[in-house]
């Protein structure tokens, strides 16, 4: 027995075993490194040349910022004040300068000393801290500092790190790294800290197999590591950036790789629909002939479903593309092979609106076993929350019966109590508002794993659909039906040209004088005051000096409207607080037309459908992401009149919010607005839930970007895993694919 505990990997190593407590503290709580593997994998955001400057004219408002600049000038100044009324209070004002642009630091009281003596003109430093505005002029308060020659100043080096000016000398070749850092540990401390760590990247464990790094010419990993942090030449950089993208792009894609592999193992029913069975009825009622996307989607979809192991595929559509008619036709060829389906919305006003256009299509096919339903013929039930016991109880039943070949609903769906006869096909609409959990939930309910169809409204570019959604198959619906009508866009400075805002409503009265109706859109509901969480957000909206307006809301701009310049029109207003049957009595009178506007909040955003509302506002657009406000646009123009949107909005013409809104204007494209989404966005943390974008698992791999790199790694995963589905032979990637699928992340993986 071997009683010598093993030794820790060096990577596995706590920081705070080798920084010191107050750093590896301050590591863990702000920028989540633990251990010197952490560390080592905390790449420079930049790299700093000495001799080039960085742009002070492009410093963001507000924010933590790092830059490298030269003294111009530098001023102390003596006034009196409470703690020095014989004026002796100290203020040193010091000019920057990048040749680009100026800034202004300031120091105070006893922290004028040091700088005093040390920022003299010539001298060129790091400056870190807050960016702020005082007498209109970009400013730094008491910003941290390091001399980039001779001693340097600022606040002390790292706990357990050696002496700042050894650190300073090591800079000595001309790149210096500038690190995602936090208010309370600069970009310098942790440059100095990965001084420390850094010999331990020789034992960094390579997770690519080695026919793939001598065939693509790849660094090895702890040469890559090591040069990423302290590159000599810019090829260095751009060499160690290549390897650690294929790391990224490698392991994720052999993780999904092994999930599809585990998949095609399962067994699961095959489904073909019965000749002239209810789909072959169904298509012959069509009063429409579908587009060649659509048949082209259908006949994936159905080769799918014919296998014996499970469909897992991925349908997504622009905008108004027919995608609830292909998941239609899929849920009848599997009612006519003796099945059931499960459609699963994310809001009750949806899964009634596609409850009711189901039936609606069927007719007398949806009316099994009742009086004037079809031969063939079976039932659509609608299971949601808010439905009465009653209505509950007969739904549960026809389920468990199996009389009901069809239920559209909201996560009720997924309680205990609902049971089903025979599920074959699950069918999830607008993937993005679900958990995992939630679609593993409606799978479990099948004797055998169901077959799966994720639909989704928002276009992904082909490289995030392969690294977020690559255990799936995708099929893309990217041909409008015909009929369809144009949709023309327009951004209103709202601020800018107020008259611009008044010709809006003006427009809105024309549409509905031409026989057609309006939607207006805000981002909050406006009854927030009666209720201390929504108090909480419009504060929250205000800012803390209550200098921002709050967002626009429903009830107010309905009542401003129907008493001003929509007077004398219809206006009612439909929102996410509504009791269920008062929505959907709403949307009943809207779809008929006895509405002419209807003031919403993105409760509309997916699946509604009245073909006659040809115009919509948006108020406050810039509040808004791009690919909601597509959404949102898809309501319009879904008749044979063409439609018109809206941008409304108070940004001035310069800001990124303004500019969001006119590339929104300026193309229907989904696909290319959801690039310009993701470029302006970050990516968001690929592989979890997590979409905030605070701690990502991809650091140098960009998914717009990287195209090329991802789809070769998905080629070399789906190889390799083929041929050894275990990887009994890649102990490295294996330890790779155990730090990347944590708990949480397996279980997404898992549950797919």
């Amino acid at each position: 027995m071997d009683l010598v505990p093993a030794l820790e990997e060096p990577l596995d190593q706590p920081l705070k075993s080798v920084l010191g407590p107050a750093t590896a503290k301050v590591m863990a709580e702000h920028l989540g490194l633990r251990t010197v593997g952490d560390l080592l994998h905390h790449y420079p955001r930049r790299y700093e040349e000495r001799g080039q400057l960085t742009h002070l004219a492009d410093l963001p408002m507000d924010e933590h910022a790092t830059v490298v600049a030269m003294v111009a000038d530098a001023r102390l100044h003596t006034f009196a004040s409470a703690k020095a009324p014989r004026g002796k209070g100290q203020r040193l004002e010091v000019t920057i300068t990048d040749g680009s642009g100026r800034i202004q630091l300031v120091f105070f009281g006893n922290g004028v000393h040091k700088p005093h003596k040390e920022l003299l003109p010539g001298t060129r430093a790091m400056f870190a801290g807050k960016v702020s505005v005082f007498n209109r002029r970009l400013q730094l308060a008491h910003p941290a500092y390091e001399l980039l020659r001779g001693e340097p100043g600022g606040p002390e080096g790292v706990d357990g790190v050696e002496g700042a000016g050894e650190a300073v000398e090591s800079w000595a070749g001309a790149l210096i790294p500038i690190y995602p850092a936090t208010a309370k540990l600069e970009s310098w401390k942790i440059g100095k800290a990965l001084q420390t760590v850094l010999p331990a990247a020789r034992d960094a464990v390579d997770p690519l197999p080695d026919t793939l790094r001598a065939g693509r010419g790849l660094l090895s990993l702890p040469d890559a590591l090591t040069r990423i942090h302290r590159p000599r030449t810019k090829a260095d950089i751009a060499d160690a950036r290549a390897r650690l993208k294929w790391d990224e792009a490698f392991v994720l894609q052999v993780a999904l790789a092994r999930r599809r592999h585990d998949d095609a193992q399962l067994p699961a029913v095959p489904r073909e629909p019965a000749p002239d069975g209810l789909l072959t009825r169904f298509d012959d009622r069509l009063p429409f002939t579908l587009t060649d996307g659509q048949r082209t989607v259908s006949r994936e979809i159905f080769a799918d479903l014919a296998t014996d192991h499970p469909m897992h595929r991925l349908l997504q559509g622009e905008v108004g593309s027919g995608k609830t008619m292909v998941a239609l036709r899929a849920m009848l060829a599997v009612v006519d092979a003796g099945g059931q389906a499960a459609m699963l919305a994310p809001t009750e006003v949806l899964a009634q609106q596609h409850h009711r256009s189901v039936t609606e299509m069927m007719g007398e096919l949806a009316e099994g076993g009742m009086l004037g339903g079809a031969d063939h013929a079976t039932r659509v039930v609608l299971l949601t929350g808010s439905m009465g016991a009653a209505a509950r109880r007969q739904a549960l039943l026809e389920l468990v019966t199996g009389e009901a070949g069809i239920v559209i609903g909201t996560h009720a769906l997924i309680e205990d109590k609902v049971q089903f006869h025979d599920l074959g096909l699950v069918v999830v609409d607008e993937q993005h508002r679900f958990g995992v959990e939630q679609r593993d939930a409606l799978r479990g309910k099948g004797k055998q794993p169901p077959h799966l169809l994720v639909m989704t409204a928002t276009p992904i570019p082909r490289t995030v659909a392969m690294t977020v959604f690559g255990d799936l198959e995708t099929s893309v619906l990217d041909q409008l039906p015909a009929g369809r009508s144009p949709i023309a866009s327009h951004v209103v400075p709202a601020a800018d040209k107020p008259h611009f805002l008044a010709r809006a409503w003006e427009r809105v009265r024309e549409e509905v004088e031409g026989g057609h109706q309006a939607y207006v859109v805000c981002p909050r509901i406006g009854d927030e005051d009666d209720d201390p969480k929504g108090r909480a957000r419009k504060q929250a909206a205000d800012g803390p000096d209550g200098d921002k307006r709050p967002p626009l809301a429903v009830l107010e701009v309905a009542d401003q409207l129907a008493g001003g310049p929509l007077q004398g029109l219809t206006v009612e207003v439909l929102h996410g607080r509504m009791a269920p049957d008062d929505k959907d009595a709403v949307m009943r009178r809207f779809a008929a037309g006895d509405t002419d506007v209807l003031v919403a909040t993105t409760v509309i955003e997916v699946g509604v459908n009245v073909p006659n509302a040809t115009a919509m506002v948006i108020m406050d657009a810039d509040r808004f992401g791009v690919s909601q406000l597509h959404q949102l646009r898809g309501r319009v123009g879904r008749g044979s009149a063409p439609g018109l949107c809206l941008l409304v909005t108070e940004m001035p013409e310069a800001s990124p919010a303004r500019q969001r809104l006119t590339s929104v204007a300026a193309t229907l494209d989904g696909f290319e607005l959801s690039r310009i989404d993701l470029e302006q966005r970050r990516e968001g943390d690929v592989l979890g839930q997590a979409q905030s974008g605070a701690r990502t698992s991809l650091r140098v791999l960009s998914v717009i970007e990287d195209e090329e790199v991802i789809a070769q790694a998905r080629e070399e995963a789906t190889a390799l895993v083929a041929a050894d589905p275990d990887l009994t032979s890649q102990p490295g990637l294996r330890t790779a694919l155990d730090a990347l699928l944590d708990e949480e992340r397996e279980g997404y993986l898992e549950k797919g």
